[in-house]
């Protein structure tokens, strides 16, 4: 009885599926585990629409538009008469209405329920609203969390937050039972091909176009070697500005006279093919541009399954690939990703021996276990308002 009176309450702040976002999977694979600890109930979603409708599920007890400035304030007054103790707020300026998604702080501010934040996107450079923003969160918030040790420090030293304030906990990765790589490439028809892969939103940013140049040289060496690009085009680009990208790589092949050692796979994956993306190749690839990117969730996925990775040198990849898990190539430069890529291919027991290395860090990243970290910190800090409350100086 006494376990069941003590269940915690928690809401999750942010984009959720249907919407097609990186950050929304992220919200419902941390969901889906933390409604399996017994101390928490079933976590609920308050979902931030851009200007389309979405047919959410049970999970949603709240939506709004992001650019309705006042609908912030109202879903804050919402939680505040709810019975959820305590807020996650998934943080990434896009998703917000404002400049740089400042009317996330209309909602901050008015909350009288405890909350945490997640920044997922951590500048070192940020304009004064990137500023304002991310260190008023903090200063509201009972914990920052970031996902990279090297952004520890910045949210500390630029952002003004105190250091007992900052969690650095993983980028998750759900657990899904899989085939032999040998027995899906067979499956998916690549048996006997040497496989260099890349998931997620296709937009300007991910380089794919440099890692296309790199397997015209791969391709003289090893004829077998097959890269597959595989995801749709990011929903916001395509409504912006359509396949325009798409259709340049697709050029770029015919040109290069690559069709039979580039494929591209248009949809969006599900959880299971992008597990199974990964398995069957023999190396993932990450050749993306920002070099200030402090989190990659496809990088993450990559690490967890143990695959090889070759990246240019962001700031997540040059943490993640340290200590021999991978291979850092410079940025907008085919022939250093040729020359990494060929590096494997030519060494299987190289490839062994970093695949083991990060399978071993990737062990501690899967879900199940991050998770434990999480509802640690929300336990802490439901305590923590549960005692200012006694003391009657509620925060």
């Amino acid at each position: 009885m006494e376990n069941k009176l003590n269940k915690r309450n928690v809401a999750f702040l942010g984009t959720y599926l249907p919407r097609e976002c990186g950050l929304a999977t992220f919200t419902q694979d941390m969901m889906n585990e933390l409604e399996k600890i017994r101390d928490f109930n079933p976590p609920r979603v308050v979902a931030v629409n851009n200007n389309a409708t979405y047919a959410y599920g049970k999970k949603v007890m709240m939506s709004f538009n992001q650019n309705h400035r006042w609908e912030y304030i109202r879903i804050a007054l919402e939680l505040n008469r709810s019975n959820v103790d305590l807020l996650v707020i998934q943080h990434e300026f896009g998703i917000y209405g404002g400049e740089s998604g400042e009317y996330v702080l209309d909602l901050a501010e008015r909350l009288t329920i405890p909350f945490i934040v997640i920044f997922h996107t951590v500048l070192t450079a940020p304009n004064p609203k990137q500023f304002q923003i991310v260190a008023r969160l903090g200063e509201l918030s009972r914990r920052s969390i970031t996902m990279a040790q090297s952004t520890v420090a910045d949210l500390h030293k630029i952002y003004g937050i105190p250091a007992a304030k900052v969690s650095m906990i993983h980028h998750g990765v759900p657990s899904v039972e899989t085939e032999s790589r040998e027995q899906l490439k067979t499956r998916y028809g690549y048996a006997d091909r040497q496989i260099v892969s890349t998931f997620g939103f296709l937009s300007l940013g991910k380089g794919i176009e440099y890692a296309i140049e790199a397997m015209s040289g791969v391709k003289v060496k090893h004829p077998d070697a097959l890269y597959i690009v595989w995801g749709k085009t990011h929903p916001v680009v395509k409504q912006e500005v359509g396949e325009v990208y798409r259709q340049k790589l697709v050029d770029l092949v015919s040109r290069l006279e690559l069709n039979e050692n580039v494929i591209f796979v248009d949809k969006l994956l599900t959880q299971e093919e992008v597990v199974h993306s990964l398995v069957l190749s023999d190396i993932y690839m990450t050749p993306y541009l920002g070099k200030e990117q402090a989190v990659s969730g496809t990088l993450a996925y990559g690490i967890g399954y143990g695959r090889v990775i070759i990246s240019t040198p962001y700031r997540y990849a040059t943490e993640m690939l340290a200590d021999g898990r991978g291979l850092l190539a410079d940025f907008r430069d085919p022939k250093s990703l040729e020359t990494s890529i060929l590096d494997i291919m030519d060494h299987p027991d190289k490839k062994n021996q970093m695949e083991q290395k990060t399978l071993d860090l990737g062990r501690t990243m899967i879900w199940n276990q991050i998770v434990l970290q999480y509802a640690a910190i929300i336990r802490d800090s439901v305590q923590s308002e549960t005692q200012y409350t006694i003391q009657g100086s509620v925060i």
